[in-house]
């Protein structure tokens, strides 16, 4: 299917790069956003959320996670039963499931996509991940533009699913290097201390992140006496060591819950 006019809800940061790649891609392109925004060159920006929607084949919500709601609700009824929906916003799998559940209402095909990447520097492109009963759909239209996406299910929720887990380990690592920063200016050594998890972590392998985790079970004690001492030190250094208490209290349980199975490419049947 030739992809001819897109819907797009929301015309911030990511819905106007999204938008301006389709423009130049030779899609028109409609759009709504209620916010004082400005609307990219060569797209139909309407007032009215049902006039946008008219005539088309895919809607890109591409809004806050407290906004998807309201987006697919705006115009629901206006929407071609033949069109595409497309939820973009980072949300729970509980929230993906009810905006799911509203497309069905409405004779609509929903598709889950999950970014896995910042749109900044990918635009459309951006890599992403998609699931609900649309996917399939969603994913031979936008790989024939180019579009780096991977079909997880027909489930709506999966594809935000893998994109929360790995936020878990990508936001907390930031705020884990945040926290230590702190304290390390406090304590006179920053610049020493970003050089070295700095090197630490661009060295970092699958075998290296595979014997942390297994080295964990194996540890847990000397492990946790460690990090109970560097609580102390943030607070001696007036930093709340917030994620430090919480890495204390996952080391309390290993010894009774054991540690998640890793699995090395090449060393697993």
């Amino acid at each position: 299917m030739k992809l001819r006019t897109v819907t797009i809800f929301g015309l911030g940061e990511a819905g106007s790069l999204f938008a301006v790649d389709l423009v130049n891609l030779g899609i028109h392109v409609d759009a709504y956003d209620p916010a004082d925004v400005d609307t990219p060159p060569g797209v139909q920006r309407h007032d009215k959320p049902y006039d946008a929607v008219a005539e088309a084949e895919v809607v890109l919500a591409l809004t806050g996670g407290a906004d998807a709601e309201t987006a697919i609700k705006q115009a629901l009824d206006d929407i071609p039963k033949s069109a595409l929906y497309a939820d973009l916003s980072t949300n729970s799998a509980g929230a993906k499931k009810s905006l799911a559940t509203t497309a069905k209402s409405a004779g609509l095909e929903f598709v889950d996509i999950a970014m896995m990447t910042t749109v900044p520097g990918h635009g459309l492109r951006t890599p992403s991940l998609a699931s609900g009963d649309g996917a399939s759909r969603y994913v031979e239209i936008f790989r024939d533009l180019d579009v780096p996406v991977e079909r997880v299910s027909d489930v709506p929720g999966d594809a935000a699913i893998r994109k929360l887990l790995r936020s878990v380990v990508v936001k907390g690592l930031a705020a884990l290097v945040i926290e230590a920063m702190r304290a390390g200016e406090k304590a006179g050594c920053g610049e020493w201390l970003w050089e070295n998890l700095a090197k630490a972590i661009t060295k970092a392998d699958e075998d290296f992140v595979a014997r942390l985790v297994n080295g964990t079970e194996k540890h847990a004690i000397r492990r946790l006496h460690e990090m109970e001492a560097s609580a102390t030190l943030l607070e001696e250094l007036g930093v709340d060591p917030v994620l430090t208490r919480g890495t204390v209290e996952n080391l309390r349980r290993v010894p009774a819950e054991g540690v998640p199975g890793v699995l090395i490419k090449g060393q697993n049947s």
